[in-house]
C-alpha cells in the first residue's frame, strides 16, 4: 500500500471514528443537544426554575426522581456522566452530598451554586432551636437551612441570576432568558402577595411540623416554626424529644401537627393523638409526588390553604 493510500485510509478511519464519537455523544443520556442548552438540576425547585427560565431553549435533567427524598440521593454512573457533560449544573451546595461530590470532580466553571445568590439562614431561623437536633442540614450546611425556595421572593432572586448564567452559556438567547425570568418573578411576586394577605390575620402563628423545613416561610410571613425532629426528615425522635414536643404543642395550643409528603406520618400522628390535634400535610416541595401534575406554584398555593385552615386565618 502506498503512503498516499495509507494516509487516505487513515483519514477515512479517523473521519468515521469522529462521526461515531459524535453520534455516541448525541444519543447518550447526558449528551449535547446542539439546539438547546443542556442543564442538570439537582432537585425539583431548581428544575422548575430552569424550565421556566430556559423555556424551549434548554433541556433540563433532574437528578432526583419524583417521590424520592432528595437529601439521600445517590448518583448512578449515567447521572455522573450527565453532570460531567452538562453545559450548566444548578445545585444547592450542602444539600445533597452526592451532587456536591460530582460537582467537585466534574463541575468546573459550569456549576451554579444557588447559595452564592441567597446566603442561607441558620437552621433555627423562624422558630425554636432544640438541643441535640441534628440533621442533614446540620451536617452538610454547617447548621444552615437549605429550604430557601420556600420564600418566593428569594426564589425569584435565584431565578434572575440563573437567567444571567444561561445567557453566558447561550449569548444569542440571553434576552429571552432575562424576559422569562422577569415573567417568573411576576408570578412569584403575586404568590408572595397571596401569602402575605392570606396569613396576615390568624388566630395562631405557630406551625408544629415533623420536618423543620419551613424556616424561610416562617421568617417571611411572621410565623413561628416548632420543629419535631430538627431538619432531618428520616430521623426518629427520641422518647424524651417526643415528650418535649407534646408538651410544647400543648403550650402553643396547637390544633394541627403538620407532616410532609415524602415521609411517614406516624410521628406526627402520635403527637397529634397525645395533644388532641389534627394532622395535615405541609409540603416542603423538595420533590413532586410521583405522578403529580402540579408545579411549585400550585403546591405553594395548596400549602397556603392548609395553613389558613390550620391557623384560623380570616
Amino acid at each position: 500500500m502506498s503512503n498516499r493510500t495509507t494516509s487516505r485510509v487513515l483519514a477515512a478511519v479517523t473521519a468515521l471514528l469522529t462521526l461515531g464519537a459524535g453520534a455516541a455523544c448525541s444519543t447518550s443520556a447526558g449528551g449535547a443537544d446542539p439546539q438547546r442548552v443542556d442543564v442538570v438540576a439537582a432537585f425539583y425547585p431548581l428544575q422548575f426554575l430552569a424550565e421556566r427560565i430556559g423555556g424551549d431553549a434548554v433541556r433540563v435533567t433532574n437528578l432526583a426522581k419524583p417521590g424520592a427524598e432528595p437529601h439521600d440521593l445517590e448518583l448512578n454512573p449515567s447521572q455522573v456522566g450527565q453532570v460531567s457533560e452538562a453545559e450548566l449544573i444548578v445545585y444547592l451546595k450542602g444539600f445533597q452530598p452526592a451532587v456536591d461530590d460530582a460537582v467537585a470532580q466534574n463541575g468546573g466553571d459550569r456549576a451554579f451554586d444557588v447559595t452564592s445568590v441567597q446566603p442561607l439562614l441558620d437552621a433555627t431561623a423562624g422558630g425554636h432551636n432544640h438541643e441535640g437536633e441534628e440533621g442533614h442540614a446540620g451536617e452538610g450546611n454547617g447548621g444552615k437551612d437549605p429550604h430557601v425556595w420556600l420564600d418566593p421572593t428569594r426564589l425569584a432572586g435565584i431565578g434572575d441570576q440563573l437567567a444571567q448564567r444561561l445567557g453566558k452559556a447561550d449569548p444569542d438567547r440571553a434576552a429571552d432568558y432575562t424576559a422569562r425570568a422577569a415573567t417568573l418573578r411576576a408570578d412569584l411576586t403575586a404568590l408572595d402577595g397571596e401569602f402575605k394577605h392570606g396569613l396576615a390575620t390568624c388566630q395562631r402563628r405557630e406551625i408544629v411540623t415533623s420536618h423543620a423545613a419551613f424556616g424561610y416561610l416562617a421568617d417571611r410571613y411572621q410565623l413561628e416554626q416548632v420543629g419535631i425532629t430538627g431538619l432531618s426528615p428520616d430521623v426518629e425522635p427520641s422518647p424524651q424529644r417526643l415528650a418535649q414536643v407534646i408538651e410544647e404543642a400543648k403550650e402553643h395550643h396547637a390544633t394541627t401537627i403538620f407532616f410532609e409528603t415524602l415521609v411517614s406520618p406516624k410521628v406526627a400522628e402520635t403527637i397529634a393523638g397525645q395533644v388532641g390535634a389534627k394532622t395535615a400535610v405541609l409540603d416542603p416541595i423538595e420533590g413532586l409526588a410521583a405522578g403529580s401534575n402540579g408545579d411549585y406554584l400550585s403546591v405553594m398555593r395548596t400549602n397556603l390553604r392548609t395553613l389558613q385552615t390550620a391557623l384560623g386565618c380570616s
